[in-house]
């Protein structure tokens, strides 16, 4: 699973980085966190590349819900839990669909309770797959595609959320999900088959 710590101080991000480390040696989560001390630095070429961003709220220049609307526009399933001094601004998170949030100064069993939460939906994440768009790249989870189609060299996700254009050859969206359940039924079509 991979983390991202966002914070400005460099002493907590240690500290959430040991965290994490002991989480995984505990719970037997294969766990790679990084650590970044401001947003800007977080979303720099960000490509959905993080399963969950543990994320300050009260930084210098970009703020951390203003990271988070940054990050939410990106990468439409990662997890976010905000980390904050005062509560009243965790409730923002809810407008970015943030899973949770931790009080400063984190312990430990809080901290392992969110990642356990975020580890939940990292392995039912694991049936997903990373979609080429024309505004960038997303992930989709399986079980949200319906089917895919190609119309005059142009390929349509049909999921759960609505249509979705993307770009690349049927034949490479078939590759891409080999084994996963999904049958061509005709030269136009991939069908999900769950």
């Amino acid at each position: 699973m991979k983390v991202a710590l966002v914070d400005d101080d460099q002493r907590f991000l240690t500290l959430q980085q040991e965290y994490v480390e002991r989480f995984s040696r505990e719970e037997g989560v294969p766990c790679n966190a990084i650590s970044f001390t401001s947003g800007f630095q977080l979303m720099d070429g960000y490509t959905g590349t993080y399963d969950a961003v543990f994320l300050d709220i009260e930084m210098p220049g970009m703020n951390g819900l203003e990271t988070a609307q940054m990050l939410r526009t990106a990468d439409q399933s990662v997890c976010i839990v905000f980390v904050t001094n005062m509560a009243q601004f965790a409730v923002k998170g809810y407008e970015v669909d943030a899973l949770d949030y931790i009080i400063k100064p984190a312990q430990y069993g809080p901290l392992s309770i969110k990642l356990d939460r975020a580890a939940q939906r990292w392995r039912a994440a694991a049936e997903s797959v990373m979609v080429a768009l024309p505004t960038g790249t997303q992930r989709l989870l399986l079980w949200e595609i319906y089917y895919i189609e190609v119309q005059g060299h142009k390929l349509t996700y049909h999921t759960e959320k609505g249509q979705l254009p993307g770009t690349g050859t049927l034949q490479d969206a078939e590759q891409r999900l080999h084994g996963k359940g999904f049958l061509r039924c005709n030269k136009c079509y991939l069908v999900n088959q769950k």
